[in-house]
C-alpha cells in the first residue's frame, strides 16, 4: 500500500499545481473582460478574438480545475444524507461511485472528445466569427480536463481504500480539508476562549481573597 500512497501524493501534487494555475486564468479572464468593456465604451471598438479568449479561459478553469475540486472535496454532495452515514459507509459509497461512475464517464468523454481535437488540429479549424480564434486549443481542454479528473480519481480511490484499511485519515472529513483561514480562525477563537477563562478564574480568585 505504501507505493500506492506515494503515487496518490504525486497525483495530489499535480492536481494542486494545475488547480493553482487555473486561479490565474480567472484573473486573466477578468482583466480581459474589463479591458474589452473599457475599449468598447471608450472607443466604440470590439474584438471577437478578445471576446472568445474569455470563454476559452473560463473553459480552462472549469475543465482543468475539476481534478483539484475533487482533491479538495469541494464538489456537490447531499450532506443531509451523507451526514447520517458512518465514515466507513461514506468511503465505501465513494469507492463504488469512483469505479462505477467517475472512471467510465471520464474514459467515455476522453474517447469521444479526442477525435474532435485531432481533427481540429489537423484542419486548423477557425472560429466562424470574423477575427475569431483557432479552435483546437479549447477542444484540447476536454480530454485534458477529464484525464486530470480521472487521474485524481485514482488518487481518491487509493486514499479511500487506505482509510478502510486503517492506513490513512478519512478524506471525507471536514477536518482534513479545512483552509488555512479556517484553521487560523479556530486557533484565534481557542486563544480568546483560553484568555477569557483565565481572566474569569483570576477574577473569581480575587473575589474569594477579598
Amino acid at each position: 500500500m505504501t507505493p500506492l500512497l506515494g503515487l496518490s501524493r504525486l497525483i495530489d501534487a499535480i492536481s494542486t499545481w494545475v488547480g493553482k494555475l487555473t486561479m490565474w486564468l480567472i484573473l486573466a479572464a477578468t482583466l480581459i473582460s474589463a479591458g474589452n468593456a473599457i475599449v468598447r465604451k471608450a472607443f466604440n471598438m470590439s474584438s471577437n478574438a478578445m471576446l472568445e479568449i474569455q470563454w476559452y479561459l473560463f473553459a480552462g478553469v472549469f475543465m482543468l480545475g475539476a481534478g483539484y475540486c475533487l482533491l479538495q472535496n469541494a464538489h456537490v454532495r447531499i450532506d443531509f444524507v451523507s451526514s447520517r452515514l458512518t465514515a466507513r459507509m461514506r468511503n465505501w459509497i465513494d469507492i463504488v461511485g469512483i469505479i462505477v461512475v467517475l472512471f467510465p464517464l471520464c474514459f467515455l468523454l476522453i474517447v469521444l472528445s479526442w477525435p474532435m481535437f485531432t481533427q481540429a488540429l489537423a484542419s486548423g479549424e477557425m472560429s466562424s466569427n470574423a477575427g475569431g480564434l483557432i479552435r483546437w486549443p479549447v477542444y484540447a481542454l476536454i480530454p485534458a480536463g477529464f484525464a486530470l479528473l480521472m487521474l485524481q480519481g485514482v488518487s481518491e480511490l487509493i486514499k479511500r481504500v487506505a482509510f478502510l484499511k486503517g492506513l490513512g485519515p478519512d478524506q471525507l472529513s471536514h477536518e482534513v480539508h479545512k483552509s488555512d483561514d479556517e484553521k487560523l480562525m479556530e486557533e484565534l477563537a481557542a486563544q480568546v476562549a483560553a484568555e477569557t477563562a483565565a481572566a474569569e478564574t483570576a477574577a473569581a480568585t480575587a473575589r474569594k481573597g477579598a
